[in-house]
């Protein structure tokens, strides 16, 4: 029996103010998977291609480990978009077979009386045909099981947005700040080095 199960949730957060605006920041899609996953989960396929590996899932009494493939990019107003490109159950080849996931995202900053905040969304969608003895459990209640199971993913994904993103933000504007103010420096450090030599 072939069941669809669907979660969906919003998110806006409130960025406080830096030196290097947030939409630079956002360009960088490897730093976004970085704050929404641990990296130890995370293999980077590509520059924009990244495969990871979620958190064990408990539906009814199965438990399953799907790894993902997600394509992960940026436009040039510095929204980030995520699009799902395969995904793979290891160690259940029956339901590895009969599994079909689709997460689509998008997290885009936006200004809203003089301040900016990000926006954003996810959807996922799982397909799957349910084995037996699942399959003779009322359609309803395997509904409302995986909605809820999809929906604690998509919680967890943004409780970890809201914890590590704006801190690595912070981390990373320091830190090309700093990086800024070297560089200011060095063509003055450049020309002494120069006059010594002649």
């Amino acid at each position: 029996m072939v069941t669809k199960f669907i979660a969906s949730q919003s998110v806006e957060i409130s960025v406080p103010q830096q030196s290097i605006p947030i939409q630079h920041y956002l360009r960088q899609p490897q730093r976004l998977v970085n704050a929404l996953v641990d990296n130890t989960r995370i293999q980077q396929l590509s520059d924009e291609v990244f495969r990871l590996k979620m958190r064990p899932l408990s539906f009814m009494s199965l438990s399953i480990q799907p790894t993902v493939d997600m394509r992960v990019w940026a436009d040039a107003n510095g929204t980030i978009y995520l699009r799902s490109l395969g995904c793979e159950i290891l160690g259940f080849e029956y339901i590895n077979q009969r599994f079909a996931l689709n997460l689509k995202g998008y997290l885009s900053p936006m200004e809203l009386n003089g301040e900016t905040h990000l926006q954003g969304k996810a959807d996922l969608e799982v397909l799957v045909d349910i084995p037996q003895p699942f399959s003779f459990t009322p359609k309803s209640i395997l509904e409302t099981t995986g909605n809820g199971l999809l929906k604690s993913v998509l919680l967890t994904i943004k409780q970890r947005l809201l914890h590590h993103l704006l801190e690595d933000y912070r981390h990373w504007g320091i830190q090309e700040a700093s990086n800024t103010k070297i560089d200011h420096n060095i063509p003055d450090s450049a020309n002494h080095i120069t006059k010594l030599e002649f």
